[in-house]
């Protein structure tokens, strides 16, 4: 018979997966991966067809969820370095945003992150620093799932720890470790509700999914064959989640946020590719749709409908202000988040998307090469495009790349020159905001 404890306030999981593109899950038009545990959150919930991470990059868009701000606006410009090339600690989101975490842990709710950190490596940058109680995973970008070690540029890291300890599990499959920590956490005894970011780090390279997979996709090409295994290994893991909530009655009492971090890489280590965004242009590391518009999921039954999906546009910074509200948690103004709470449209289609506008962008804010995008209404102006996946190519005359998503949401034409007054009125969105930014960081 099912445990049941009487918690006041919902539990919180949010499910970060990582290098995942658009529409790979069943539930998002894929014909070739089976998902069905990630398609019944979204059966059991409502799923986003134009939510968008707030960068095309990893740490931007994780300091972008945790803060409900701008990856700009909360001060991480790129990715975090790895310690040994930043001895100072310089790196990683500052200690003065104020995350998910630390909302969370003030009002009430025990705090765990399982997975992948990739936010900073001083103590005070660390997840324990940043209002997590307790952590289990890798604080790089990425390891090997089976040595635990962060392969890059040398010297080659060791990277799994609990809290602040190192610990060694050799062999021993990442995903099986998050899943065995994940049970724990949830299951402790406490009259506390619990908040559990659960990022994670796959399928981002290296391809490891479960040799019954492998299996399962032999007659699938590579890399589609190596990444839609690694797609079906997280399924698997969601599922035991899934089931273990049901097990101990905490399954309708917590609210369960699923969305990727960014679209699917085409880097070399990713065996150029694997991913799929349907047909949007663009991928990890662009600012098209490919990169940014990801697989987005709510489910909580007892207050939110079911298998329905909302067409609004929305983006990752709004899970804080959505997930406050849900838990009855007050954000105050002086935090100026960039979120806004979906709630009102979650509940009701008929609302509109809170946003009338949305930013993105990495690197430097003071190097005019730097990626960015504006988007307001179904306009978007991209300034300095790249897509990596080498189907668009661009032109010094396509610096300013003016889209619309209810024309073309593919991307493949400048619409620029055809709406200039467009591209005049969104430029100009653009340099004011990146004009406050830079004098607040001078």
């Amino acid at each position: 018979m099912a445990q049941t404890r009487s918690n006041k306030k919902p539990n919180v999981i949010v499910i970060l997966t990582d290098d995942q593109g658009y529409k790979d899950l069943g539930s998002y038009g894929a014909t070739d991966l089976k998902t069905p545990n990630i398609d019944r959150l979204a059966k059991e919930g409502v799923k986003f067809t134009q939510f968008y991470a707030a960068a095309p990059v990893c740490s931007p868009s994780r300091a972008a969820l945790m803060t409900g701000k701008y990856n700009f606006n909360a001060g991480l410009f790129g990715n975090v370095v790895p310690p040994n090339s930043d001895p100072e600690g310089k790196s990683g989101l500052p200690t003065e945003e104020v995350t998910m975490a630390e909302m969370f842990k003030s009002n009430g709710y025990r705090t765990g992150l399982i997975g992948k950190w990739h936010l900073g490596h001083t103590p005070e940058k660390l997840p324990n620093g940043q209002g997590f109680d307790y952590f289990f995973g890798h604080q790089r970008g990425c390891i090997d799932n089976y040595s635990h070690f962060f392969f890059w540029h040398g010297p080659n890291l060791h990277d799994l720890y609990r809290n602040e300890t190192e610990i060694y599990r050799p062999g021993e499959f990442f995903g099986d470790l998050m899943v065995q920590e994940m049970k724990q956490f949830i299951s402790e005894k406490s009259d506390q509700p619990f908040f559990t970011y659960w990022a994670i780090n796959m399928p981002h390279y290296p391809y490891q999914g479960d040799p019954k997979w492998l299996d399962y996709y032999s007659e699938l090409e590579t890399p589609r064959k190596e990444y839609a295994a690694f797609v079906s290994t997280i399924d698997d893991m969601v599922g035991e989640i899934y089931y273990h909530l049901k097990a101990i009655g905490e399954l309708d009492n917590t609210i369960i946020v699923y969305q990727s971090d960014h679209g699917f890489s085409v880097e070399e280590r990713a065996f150029f590719g694997g991913g799929d965004s349907g047909a949007l242009s663009g991928a990890k590391f662009s600012m098209l749709e490919g990169g940014i518009r990801v697989p987005a999921i709510i489910r909580f039954p007892s207050v939110i409908p079911e298998s329905e999906s909302r067409h609004h546009w929305a983006n990752s910074i709004d899970w804080m202000p959505t997930l406050a509200e849900l838990t009855g948690i007050n954000i105050p103004s002086s935090q100026k988040i960039d979120g806004k709470s979906l709630l009102p449209l979650i509940l009701d289609p008929q609302k509109a998307t809170p946003h009338e506008t949305m930013f993105w962008g990495t690197g430097f804010p003071d190097d005019k090469r730097h990626a960015w995008a504006v988007r307001k209404g179904p306009w978007k102006l991209l300034g300095n495009p790249y897509d990596p996946t080498g189907k668009l190519t661009f032109t010094e005359s396509d610096k300013l790349y003016l889209t619309n998503m209810e024309m073309d949401s593919t991307e493949v034409n400048n619409l620029a020159d055809k709406y200039p007054e467009r591209v005049k009125e969104l430029n100009e969105m653009y340099e004011s905001w990146i004009n406050e930014i830079k004098s607040e960081i001078k």
